[in-house]
């Protein structure tokens, strides 16, 4: 009897590691953050998409405040006053020709075939209907010729978000946060809102915690032999 209790809490030891979840959390201004960006037409000009490349994170309009615990994320700005961008031209008032989707990501590879949970928690989200946060994990083929993601749109509170990757050497793993709307001036930004997020770790349950629980679940087992 005593050798089955054994063989059957190796069993859900087994089942247990191959169910392991690796928790991330947003991290502050030192963390291995990255910038993208994808530019598109207006709808109303068809929509089509430009093109997309890496861009610093202070250029997606991303501050942080470290003290604070939290990093700020606003509507994309260019500088640039070229028709190509507004209309008329570039200046305070100025409509934005053109769709932003800016990117913020963490990108670790290590993270290939694991079960990622994303957790954090977003402050304030003050955006107008011209613009929309998301929260996402995305595990890209090894080309990033195709992508497999799960997200979310920004809320004010805790977050909390699971996506099983693919264990196929060479894919990607990202997770973090976009904003999507239409490019303002800069002297135009606070009109249309931001969102802030936590850079603080949400705390769990605690080892001592899960093995109290752990005794707790073993004692009712006795008790119901």
């Amino acid at each position: 009897m005593k050798a089955m209790s054994i063989a059957v809490m190796a069993g859900l030891m087994a089942a247990s590691a191959a169910s392991a979840q690796v928790t991330v959390s947003p991290g502050s201004s030192s963390a291995a953050w990255q910038g993208y960006m994808n530019v598109f037409n207006l709808p109303s000009a068809g929509g089509a998409f430009q093109f997309g490349s890496g861009w610093g994170v202070p250029d997606l309009n991303v501050s942080f405040n470290d003290p604070a615990s939290q990093f700020t994320f606003s509507p994309n700005t260019i500088g640039d006053p070229n028709p190509y961008w507004y209309t008329p031209s570039g200046g305070p008032g100025a409509a934005g020709n053109k769709i932003m989707n800016a990117v913020l990501y963490v990108q670790n590879d290590a993270l290939v075939g694991q079960t990622v949970r994303f957790q954090g928690s977003i402050l304030s989200n003050t955006l107008t209907s011209a613009h929309t946060g998301t929260i996402f994990i995305r595990d890209f083929a090894p080309d990033y010729s195709s992508v497999v993601e799960t997200s979310i749109p920004v809320t004010v509170g805790n977050f909390d978000l699971t996506l099983a990757t693919n264990p196929a050497p060479g894919r990607h793993v990202q997770y973090g946060f976009s904003m999507t709307g239409v490019n303002v001036w800069s002297t135009d930004v606070a009109q249309f809102g931001s969102f802030v997020v936590s850079t603080a770790a949400i705390p769990g349950p605690t080892a001592a915690g899960l093995l109290a629980i752990g005794g707790l679940m073993a004692t009712r087992r006795r008790r119901q032999a």
